[in-house]
């Protein structure tokens, strides 16, 4: 699943963007309305979260763009915590608004009850003869079920929320170390890579799930909901 952090504060964006990725979400960072659009023009997200004050304008407009063009879910993430601000944000099509300084527990809650809104298709995952349930953690490989280990979930799925897209080594080797609290090292990455493809792809010679971008990390390709 990834997301767009709408935030002109470094600091606040650079924090939400590590705690969403720990939490296996995609998330890019946009600190202008300006690049907010580009960024929405150009990449499919499952959701926005919003700062109403920004450089160049008011994030209440660009929430209204979005629910015009878009069916995406937002977020209002905001100093601005007057009841009239609160009713105007959510007036205007806002899926929740919420008001710093904030909690991540409670900004994660709020965005599953955002995405239980708008999950309209089958939350499974289809490649090839593969069938993966990401929220109920079931792998089925033809009539086969696939077991799979804490760490290798959490690899595979940040794979496959960032689907079509590479994802670094350095991304993986931080998210592997922040669930185990031991240090992994590179030769780790590669051996759970390894086993994932023993388990899911039919050729481990010549992947078509997980694949491999020489130098800079992996990617999964022709991955569609079902």
């Amino acid at each position: 699943m990834k997301i767009l952090v709408v935030e002109d504060n470094e600091t606040i964006a650079e924090g939400l963007k590590y705690s969403l990725e720990c939490e296996s979400y995609s998330v890019d960072i946009s600190n202008s309305i300006k690049t907010a659009k580009e960024n929405i023009a150009n990449n499919m997200y499952s959701l926005v979260i919003l700062d109403i004050m920004l450089p160049d304008g008011d994030g209440v407009s660009l929430c209204r763009d979005i629910k015009s063009n878009y069916e995406i879910p937002v977020i209002f993430l905001t100093a601005k915590d007057k009841e009239q601000d609160i009713v105007n944000g959510l007036n205007i099509g806002a899926d929740d608004y919420i008001v710093k300084p904030f909690r991540i527990g409670e900004l994660l809650a709020r965005i599953n009850n955002a995405m239980r809104k708008y999950n309209k298709k089958d939350s499974t995952i289809k490649i090839d003869d593969l069938k993966i349930d990401l929220d109920n953690k079931c792998i089925q490989k033809g009539n086969k079920e696939i077991i799979l280990t804490s760490l290798e979930w959490k690899i595979l799925a940040t794979l496959l929320n960032a689907r079509g897209n590479i994802v670094t080594r350095d991304k993986l080797l931080n998210l592997v170390y922040d669930i185990s609290g031991n240090f992994i090292n590179d030769n780790s990455l590669t051996v759970y890579i390894k086993r994932l493809r023993e388990k899911l792809e039919d050729d481990i010679n010549n992947p078509k799930i997980i694949k491999t971008i020489k130098g800079i990390g992996y990617k999964v390709e022709n991955a569609h909901n079902k």
